[in-house]
């Protein structure tokens, strides 16, 4: 029986990133994937146009309606644009002691728009963070979650090492904004773990951040650990970029499909 996964992020209406990403993701990870949107957005590869954001009762009401009927093995969280949404999330998890969290702290897209107002940032990571398996910055995220400016793999490993004390969570550092390589560093509080990763010559890469998140939850849910989780989903990733899918007119999505001829 396929395991069921939530997802809980905002709506890409081009289809590359968010609940889109994540539902293509889940699915083609061999899971059963459900959504709670939190955002509408009028986007496409050359950035976004407009968000609007989903009633904070309304998330909840699909939140209770997800969990009361079939309980997800594990959650990936995405696109948070309010603390109000975030408040409601973070209780609601809570309340049904959901397993298996993977946040992806969405603060910019792709495209270099801004998807997380600044009242937002401290709710997420004081309320949604400590609940988590896991959250995976990239580069520029996660220098804003530290402090720190990060240049180098010894700055990656101090980043994580602060975010985790102060949230007390495990941290995967993705390295695709590196200039040298696309290694991501996973740190769990007592070791740290090195995935490496390809770099890839595509520019296309819409939507990477949620189809790594949600491909993480997808095998946490199938009960692989952390680390195998995100190995598989790394491979999963970068098969899809390798597939070269060329659509739009700027930073075009990843083929999630690229094994279905």
């Amino acid at each position: 029986m396929k395991k069921p996964v939530l997802t809980i992020a905002g709506s890409d209406s081009s289809g590359g990133a968010g609940i889109q990403a994540d539902i293509k993701t889940m699915t083609l990870n061999g899971v059963y994937a459900m959504s709670v949107i939190t955002a509408l957005t009028a986007q496409n590869t050359l950035g976004v146009s407009g968000i609007l954001d989903i009633d904070s009762d309304f998330v909840k009401k699909q939140i209770d309606a997800v969990f009361t009927d079939i309980f997800p093995e594990a959650v990936k969280i995405g696109m948070l644009s309010s603390k109000e949404i975030i408040a409601v999330i973070a209780d609601s998890l809570k309340k049904y002691g959901a397993k298996n969290i993977v946040v992806d702290p969405v603060m910019v897209s792709t495209s270099g728009s801004k998807l997380l107002k600044d009242d937002a940032i401290d709710s997420m990571c004081n309320k949604l963070f400590p609940l988590a398996i896991v959250i995976t910055p990239n580069i520029p995220e996660a220098s804003i979650l530290s402090g720190i400016e990060i240049n180098t793999k010894e700055d990656m490993i101090k980043a994580t090492q602060i975010i985790h004390d102060k949230y007390k969570c495990c941290v995967l550092c993705k390295g695709g904004h590196s200039t040298n390589d696309a290694n991501d560093l996973l740190y769990d509080g007592e070791n740290f773990y090195w995935f490496e990763g390809r770099r890839i010559n595509n520019s296309n890469t819409h939507g990477t951040g949620c189809t790594l998140s949600s491909a993480i939850a997808s095998n946490l849910a199938k009960g692989y650990p952390l680390n195998k989780s995100i190995e598989i989903a790394k491979e999963y990733i970068s098969n899809a970029m390798n597939e070269m899918l060329d659509l739009g007119h700027g930073r075009g999505p990843l083929d999630h499909g690229y094994f279905i001829k």
